[in-house]
C-alpha cells in the first residue's frame, strides 16, 4: 500500500495543485513513485473541475520546468479514511479539515504544510491569489522547501 498525502487549500486551484505537483516531482525524482501518491483537494466549492490557476502554473513552469496537472475538487468526509497525511496550507484551512472531523478521530492526520520547512520560517503558506507574480514565485520557493521536508519526513 502507498503511502498517501492530500494536499488542502481553499480553493484547489493555486497553492494546494502547486504543493501536490512538486511533490510528485521530487517523489519521482528521488524513486519513490510506488511508494507514495498525491492528491490536493479545495475546503471551498469555488473552482470544482478548474486547472490549476494560471499564474501558478506559469510560475512552477519559470522556476522548476514542471506543469501543474491536475483539476480542482473539494475535501470530503472520506478524505480522512482514505490519506494517510492531509496537509493544510494556511491555519483557515486546518480550521475548516477539522472541523469536518467532529469526532477529532483523524485530527492527528491533519498538519500544517509549513511545519515540514526547513530554510523558511514563515507558518503558512500565504495565498497569491489577488496578489501579483512574486506572490505566486513565493509560494513556490515555500513549497519546494516544504516539501523537500515533508519527504525526508516520510522516508526518513
Amino acid at each position: 500500500m502507498p503511502y498517501k498525502l492530500l494536499f488542502v487549500c481553499l480553493g484547489n486551484i493555486c497553492r494546494s495543485p502547486a504543493a501536490e505537483n512538486i511533490m510528485n516531482h521530487l517523489i519521482e525524482q528521488a524513486g519513490y513513485s510506488k511508494q507514495i501518491v498525491c492528491d490536493s483537494a479545495g475546503t471551498s466549492s469555488y473552482h470544482i473541475g478548474s486547472p490549476p490557476d494560471r499564474r501558478m502554473s506559469a510560475a512552477a513552469a519559470k522556476k522548476l520546468q514542471i506543469k501543474l496537472k491536475g483539476q480542482a475538487r473539494q475535501f470530503r468526509k472520506s478524505d480522512f479514511q482514505e490519506f494517510d497525511l492531509i496537509l493544510a496550507m494556511d491555519r483557515d484551512n486546518y480550521d475548516n479539515i477539522l472541523s469536518v472531523d467532529s469526532t477529532g478521530v483523524y485530527h492527528d492526520k491533519v498538519r500544517l504544510m509549513c511545519d515540514f520547512c526547513s530554510k523558511y520560517t514563515l507558518k503558512e503558506v500565504p495565498d497569491p491569489y489577488y496578489g501579483g507574480p512574486e506572490g505566486f514565485n513565493q509560494v513556490i520557493d515555500l513549497l519546494v522547501d516544504a516539501c523537500d521536508g515533508l519527504l525526508k519526513h516520510i522516508c526518513g
